[in-house]
């Protein structure tokens, strides 16, 4: 991929009112574009002539001399930038108007005056387009600052929704998942180079002696990317959110179960069942887990057209759902409608809060447990935790109550239980959170289990070459080393303008 030589520019905060607002600029004319628009309040200060990574206070004036903001501008010299290129950031007040002004007469410099334009070069022409989305970092990548591993863990940043998503796109962005991937392509390509040297002089060179060896490498490999595989999916929900729906009857407390994880009112409770009459989802942040939680129509059978409508979403939100949490009102009985919402825990992730447990009982655990079995539907106690050997779909009860915050702590726990063996820290390991790279991981995975089918069929060396050099590659997309220049361009396409 060929590195671009223009000079680009953007708006890098948030374009909205706030106290400061950064424009960058980046490329070969970044310092001759800021200095024709920059005036130093003594009118000395020339920014071609300071030194890098330096700040300097003063004005953005437009061609005729007017002020359009007061700024602090820090100037940056390449390699030792983002980019790797030269690099202007213009801090500017943070309001809508004052930022895209500056950067109005940023992309504009080719107008002001030719008595300003003294530090151009001989032939060059000082000029300036808006940067596309992601460009910046793209411009890291080409220029070898980072790779794409770390390039695509920005964009993670950014986006990070919890602590756990934060912390493990600053360790990407420090190189952890660079670093497995690199020692890993070593060694494998270590091992291609000393086959295809068996096979280039046979009579000197036998690669059979080392079968043992490349064997016992080769069992270390497939176990490393399982472990890396392993982690996408804690990952996800972990950085994404679980996608949580709540299920039940009418008036069993879904919506205050709802306002109660939010802290606030936000879904109408009133004491009038149906209440509820389409999806309702919220993002929640627990105790460092992230809930994407949706609250649902009370499902029960209905002649109303509207909540049969609602109904019906609710049972499809169920399909779509990492967890259900089906709320019982322990304070009625059991009935046909319950009967149907156990079976729809069926093969998924549950938790069942007995709510209402403030009020008299009329239905129990055992009563609940009952039902599930009638189901077919594994169930524990809130004192269980799920282990390896238990079936995925184990349901758990929690006696619980809204209106006084009982079971709160103990859904809490089951949750992380549930989900991530009651820990959310991964310490230093690495853990997949991007789907690109846990299909790459695939892919390679399922080259390196060629090799060892053709390990075990006692076949010749050249076929073990051939898919070792598939895994080599399949993991050298994920950090940039075998990406075409169209993936660049998609890749880099998703982030935000200004990156």
């Amino acid at each position: 991929m060929e590195q671009t030589r223009d000079t680009i520019a953007a708006i890098s905060t948030a374009v909205s009112e706030s106290g400061i607002g950064i424009i960058r600029i980046s490329g070969p004319c970044a310092i001759g574009a800021a200095d024709l628009l920059f005036h130093s309040p003594g009118g000395k200060t020339r920014l071609k002539d300071v030194k890098s990574h330096t700040i300097h206070y003063g004005f953005i004036c437009d061609p005729e001399g007017h002020v359009i903001d007061e700024v602090l501008v820090s100037v940056m010299q390449a390699p030792k930038t983002y980019t790797a290129e030269d690099t202007v950031e213009i801090n500017c007040h943070g309001g809508v108007l004052a930022m895209q002004k500056v950067l109005d007469a940023v992309l504009h410099c080719d107008r002001y005056p030719e008595q300003r334009r003294e530090m151009k070069k001989e032939g060059e022409a000082i000029c300036v387009r808006a940067a596309a989305p992601g460009e910046f970092t793209k411009r890291a990548y080409l220029n070898g600052r980072i790779d794409l591993s770390r390039a695509e863990a920005v964009m993670d940043l950014i986006e990070a929704k919890n602590e756990f998503a934060l912390r493990n796109s600053v360790s990407q962005v420090r190189g952890s998942l660079y670093r497995v991937i690199t020692d890993l392509r070593g060694k494998i390509l270590y091992q291609i180079a000393h086959i295809e040297a068996s096979l280039d002089d046979p009579e000197n060179l036998d690669f059979t002696p080392h079968l043992p060896e490349f064997r016992q490498a080769l069992s270390a490999w497939q176990e490393a990317l399982k472990r890396l595989i392993r982690t996408a999916e804690d990952g996800r929900l972990a950085a994404e959110g679980i996608r949580t729906v709540i299920v039940g009857k009418p008036n069993a407390g879904k919506s205050s179960f709802l306002n109660l994880l939010l802290g606030q009112d936000r879904a109408i409770v009133t004491e009038i069942a149906g209440t509820t009459r389409d999806l309702l989802t919220e993002t929640i942040n627990l105790q460092g887990l992230t809930l994407l939680v949706t609250d649902t129509a009370g499902i029960r059978d209905t002649d109303d057209t509207v909540e049969k409508i609602g109904v019906a979403r609710a049972r499809q939100s169920v399909e779509e759902a990492d967890l259900l949490l089906w709320m019982v009102d322990s304070s009625v009985l059991l009935d046909d409608n319950d009967s149907s919402i156990a079976a729809l825990l069926s093969g998924r992730r549950s938790i069942i809060l007995l709510n209402k447990t403030d009020l008299a009982e009329q239905t129990s655990v055992e009563d609940v447990r009952k039902l599930l079995q009638l189901n077919d539907v594994h169930s524990g106690s809130v004192t269980d935790k799920p282990t390896d050997s238990e079936p995925e779909n184990m349901t758990h009860i929690i006696p619980f109550s809204t209106k006084e915050g009982t079971g709160y702590d103990a859904f809490v726990r089951m949750l992380k239980d549930l989900f991530f063996h009651g820990k959310l820290s991964w310490n230093d390991e690495v853990v997949i959170t991007n789907a690109r790279h846990k299909q790459l991981l695939e892919q390679a995975a399922e080259s390196l289990d060629r090799v060892s089918d053709s390990l075990d069929a006692g076949m010749s060396e050249d076929f073990f070459s051939i898919d070792l050099m598939s895994a080599y590659e399949s993991l050298g997309a994920i950090i940039g080393e075998e990406v075409g220049e169209d993936l660049a361009d998609e890749i880099f396409s998703r982030f935000c303008m200004g990156k």
